[in-house]
């Protein structure tokens, strides 16, 4: 290991300083690829369960969860598009424009929808230009520095602070209330809309022509019949049912125990997510792969219990500071184990695989079930406000969040029971790259 460690080191000395000019262009665009993100994202829910007298949608949960499944959905066609398109199709910066810009137009159209069913096919014709752009952003950043190991994270790390920065921008630069209503959509259709033009002067990064399968994961499927990586997949693609629960309801959930910026509060985990990336190949060293694994999905099951304490309220931001250790020791984890155990000649097919079950189908299945978890626990209460009769929807939060808490807690428990690490080994300088790859 410490020849490997050597060896790295020394390359990254003696490759060529990444040069200011192309540093600023591909930061910017790190930067911009989560902002678009983080504008919308995690306030969606908000705008979507507010009354139209009020400014929002009024939808029901079931309806939310629906919604947010487009993105995993989306997540599912990229995995099989994304790489063919950037490898034989068109120039990786041209496919970035013509992606954001098509986005900018598809968010401003769901910025101007209220009715449910068009505003779901809108929703996914979105996801399907935007999710695309996540894997040809890291793609092309890697074809541009002399150094991955050295020069990916300085790069990557950008889009947490993008997403965290549009977060701040909604509660704090935008109108107060801005969360019940369609702004941050129109904000995050302007901010795709500049990185769509800003594409245009992306380093120039050609398709490399190389041959691969068409549907990329088939290669890694027999992957599964090996009893690590079976019992791994399996249980990270259960955990990711309950991980949805968060990404599609915690931001109503702040909003009913009285938090006016929803947005804001949740960047406090985007925070932690940058101090436990960079944690995170120590941790790898210290603890192995078995028991950093394990330490990610124990914070799950602890941060959705703490949140089914409901109170008092200090437990509720620990549960939302949780969220590096969640991700990062879990998700971005998965991806360098992933890429550690597989064969070389499938490593890349071996990555779609695994983003299919987690992202992509996992992610799906976990946005209707919390949907539906929410509404079965939902019931409506009739109020008078000045002489009318006005219906609300009480939500039994601590219901709701016990679900993926008990979820969570039992893919650990048989994690531990039924995953033996094959042999093999984790580079710590690989460990660094590796871990900013995933998304936020």
């Amino acid at each position: 290991m410490a020849e490997g460690v050597m060896s790295s080191n020394a390359a990254s000395f003696s490759a060529p300083p990444l040069a200011t000019g192309i540093r600023l262009r591909l930061s910017g665009m790190m930067f911009l690829q989560f902002a678009v993100w983080g504008s919308w994202f995690t306030v969606f829910n908000v705008y979507c369960n507010t009354p139209v007298a009020e400014g929002g949608l009024g939808f029901d949960n079931f309806q939310i969860g629906s919604l947010y499944g487009t993105m995993a959905l989306g997540a599912i066609v990229s995995m099989l598009i994304a790489g063919q398109l950037a490898d034989r199709v068109l120039s990786s910066e041209y496919l970035m424009a013509i992606f954001h810009l098509a986005g900018a137009g598809l968010l401003f159209a769901m910025s101007q929808i209220h009715d449910y069913n068009m505003l779901w096919w809108v929703a996914l014709a979105y996801a399907f230009v935007y999710n695309p752009t996540l894997s040809i952003s890291s793609s092309l950043s890697f074809s541009n520095i002399p150094d991955s190991t050295r020069d990916f994270p300085t790069l990557r790390v950008l889009g947490t602070i993008g997403w965290i920065c549009a977060g701040l921008a909604v509660d704090y630069v935008l109108p107060k209330g801005s969360d019940k209503t369609n702004r941050p959509l129109l904000m995050a259709a302007g901010l795709s809309g500049v990185l769509g033009l800003m594409s245009f002067a992306l380093p120039h990064t050609p398709p490399t022509g190389k041959k691969g399968d068409t549907v990329p994961f088939l290669r890694a499927i027999k992957l599964l019949g090996d009893p690590s990586f079976g019992i791994f997949f399996g249980i990270s693609f259960v955990i990711t049912i309950a991980l949805a629960f968060y990404y599609g309801f915690a931001g109503s959930f702040l909003k009913d125990k009285g938090v006016t910026h929803a947005a804001a509060t949740q960047t406090i985990g985007q925070g932690s997510e940058i101090f436990f990336m960079l944690l995170l190949p120590f941790a790898l060293k210290k603890f192995g792969m078995k028991g950093v694994l394990g330490v990610g999905m124990a914070a799950w099951a602890v941060r959705y219990g703490l949140f089914s304490l409901g109170h008092p309220f200090a437990l509720i931001l620990i549960g939302v500071g949780l969220h590096g250790v969640c991700f990062d020791f879990f998700l971005a984890a998965g991806f360098i184990h992933t890429d550690n155990k597989a064969p070389a000649d499938i490593r890349g097919s071996a990555q779609a695989l695994f983003s299919f079950l987690t992202y992509g189908v996992g992610m799906y299945i976990g946005n209707v079930v919390s949907g539906a978890v929410v509404n079965h626990f939902t019931v409506v209460k009739h109020v008078m406000v000045k002489g009318k009769d006005v219906a609300e929807n009480i939500v039994a939060w601590s219901n709701v969040w016990a679900v993926p808490a008990a979820g969570a807690a039992v893919c650990l428990v048989l994690f531990l029971i039924l995953w033996r690490d094959s042999a093999g080994k984790v580079e710590e300088t690989q460990a660094v790259a590796l871990a900013t790859e995933p998304l936020v």
